[in-house]
């Protein structure tokens, strides 16, 4: 059905939504689903989610499977969401949206919606059971946070891709960093975010980084501050940041060569 919808139709999208064993997810995905669900909202750790990115990313997965990284569903919310804790909201937001092309949030997430059923990760009163009607610009509510989000990727096309990524070795467990590049190498984005509530005082090493096109590659000179349009010089092979959770877990960067 897949192959015949698309021949007439090819902008058609057919997600697999299956949370089950890895081996029949990427078995849907070798048969033609466009995007697929992932364990992405489970993975908390560093390096958990280094791990996990590093299985999508290689061969084979590359060759078929197209992770979309879904912070919440109208079945799940995660326990580190329960807390209601506007840091972790921005924090899980961030890393889907920075490291998959193609990621998800449901209905309320924006608004920090965050009440489960005792004991399970299941909302309390979920859109599968009654109507629900919302105030879209509650106070607390994250949607300027999500739409700088989305403003940034459509302006860096490092992060319209998925595989095009390099972990960084932070020394700090509970921040990760990453660099990814655009599928033409025209454009790179290093990406710092908490995986913690404390404040993190971090060495960002990017002095054996080369972006740039195959035949002009190139260590990174300065980067520039996707938010605040600054731009800082490295030195002596990195860059000295600081993270304050409370304010913006992620700091992201576009990469000058």
């Amino acid at each position: 059905m897949i192959h015949e919808v698309q021949l007439r139709h090819p902008d058609v999208i057919f997600l697999a939504e299956a949370f089950t064993r890895p081996k029949l997810m990427k078995g849907l995905a070798k048969l033609g689903f466009t995007q697929s669900y992932t364990y992405f909202t489970w993975r908390t750790q560093r390096w958990e989610l280094e791990q996990y990115l590093t299985e999508l990313t290689s061969y084979p997965e590359h060759d078929f499977y197209r992770p979309n990284f879904f912070v919440n569903t109208p079945d799940i919310l995660p326990y580190h969401l329960q807390g209601g804790e506007p840091w972790m909201f921005k924090s899980r937001v961030a890393l889907a949206a920075t490291l998959s092309s193609s990621y998800g949030i449901y209905n309320g997430f924006e608004l920090l919606e965050h009440e489960p059923i005792p004991g399970r990760e299941e909302y309390l009163d979920s859109e599968k059971y009654e109507i629900k009607v919302r105030d879209w610009d509650k106070p607390g509510n994250i949607k300027p946070y999500i739409t700088e989000l989305n403003r940034i990727r459509r302006q860096n096309p490092a992060l319209q891709q998925t595989s095009n990524l390099h972990f960084l070795p932070i020394q700090d467990s509970n921040v990760i960093g990453f660099i990814k590049e655009s599928v033409d190498q025209t454009n790179a984005v290093a990406v710092a975010i908490a995986l913690s509530h404390d404040p993190h005082e971090i060495w960002l090493p990017l002095g054996d980084v080369q972006i740039g096109p195959p035949d002009d590659r190139r260590n990174i000179a300065a980067v520039e501050n996707l938010i605040t349009g600054e731009r800082h010089a490295l030195d002596w092979g990195g860059i000295h940041l600081r993270i304050d959770p409370m304010r913006d877990p992620a700091l992201l960067f576009r990469c000058l060569a």
